[in-house]
């Protein structure tokens, strides 16, 4: 994949990256300074109380 030169978002610097976006500097101090571990937040669906199925959804055969 061809690289472009390109002034980097964040800091100005001119950077010959594949992709547009911080250049390797910027982006290691962000991993530094921003970078956290990544969290379970699975959490069961609960449908809301005013919430109350149709009559088509009750009907029986």
């Amino acid at each position: 994949m061809p690289t472009d030169a390109f002034a980097c978002p964040r800091c100005g610097s001119q950077t010959d990256e594949t992709y547009y976006g911080p250049c390797a500097g910027c982006r290691t101090e962000l991993r530094a300074t921003m970078g956290a571990d990544a969290k379970d937040v699975a959490v069961e669906y609960e449908p809301k109380r005013n919430v109350t199925p149709n009559a088509v959804a009750l009907k029986d055969d």
